[in-house]
């Protein structure tokens, strides 16, 4: 039987020997680093399904980690748990990488309905072999993989699946809440500033490889639209 491999990386003793027990508990297979060395080292030998990040390690700057992290496992669910409460460094970890963030202290049962909703997530993308082609953008949706005209472009697992969301409905405005329930999860309830920043790594990456910016438009008070090339 499957079991979901959840890597915990934690240095707090009391937090981190909860989260495994309690992932244990959950049926998941647990392991608990304390350090971002040890993160490292399970991330390369083992391919976690899931990454429970906390930001104050003691060895390694918890966003520089995430960036490592998601260069080793380009399609492992990245969570961040942190005791910070500024928003911009909130968003810079969702911009390195993470995809997801819960800010402590938080209650076990919110942060297991989000594991839940991200690994159904995960397993539910499609396989079926199906190109994707709207100007310049082209997505194999089996490969996973972008291209703009020639240029292969490197996405993050959320980032890609948020592309071909908008890529596949061009032209037409998408709200806020079906991207969210698209890419994210129907039951999703956690910070919709994750959309917002994906929307805007989006723009950065599809901008250096020479798209328009202005390719995903902001409808304010409604959603995005992915404009077709005129």
């Amino acid at each position: 039987m499957f079991r979901a491999f959840v890597l915990v990386i934690e240095d707090d003793q009391d937090i981190g020997e909860e989260l495994a027990q309690s992932l244990t508990g959950q049926g998941y297979r647990a392991e608990w680093a304390t350090t971002g060395a040890q993160a490292l080292d399970h991330a390369r030998e083992q391919a976690p399904d899931l990454i429970l990040l906390d930001l104050g390690l003691p060895d390694i700057d918890g966003v520089a980690l995430c960036r490592r992290l998601r260069s080793i496992a380009r399609e492992t669910v990245i969570v961040v748990l942190t005791a910070r409460t500024q928003e911009f460094e909130v968003i810079v970890a969702l911009d390195a990488g993470a995809d997801d963030y819960l800010t402590k202290p938080f209650r076990l049962t919110e942060l297991m309905a989000r594991l839940r909703a991200h690994l159904r997530r995960s397993a539910a993308r499609p396989e079926e072999d199906r190109l994707l082609t709207v100007g310049r953008l082209h997505l194999d949706l089996a490969a996973r993989r972008a291209r703009v005209a020639d240029d292969e472009v490197s996405l993050r697992p959320k980032e890609f699946d948020l592309l071909a969301c908008l890529a596949g409905r061009a032209g037409q405005v998408v709200t806020r809440e079906e991207l969210i329930d698209e890419v994210w999860d129907i039951n999703w309830f956690g910070p919709t500033k994750t959309l917002d920043v994906h929307v805007s790594a989006l723009r950065r990456k599809l901008a250096r490889h020479g798209e328009s910016s202005h390719r995903i438009t902001t409808l304010r008070g409604r959603g995005y639209r992915y404009e077709i090339e005129q």
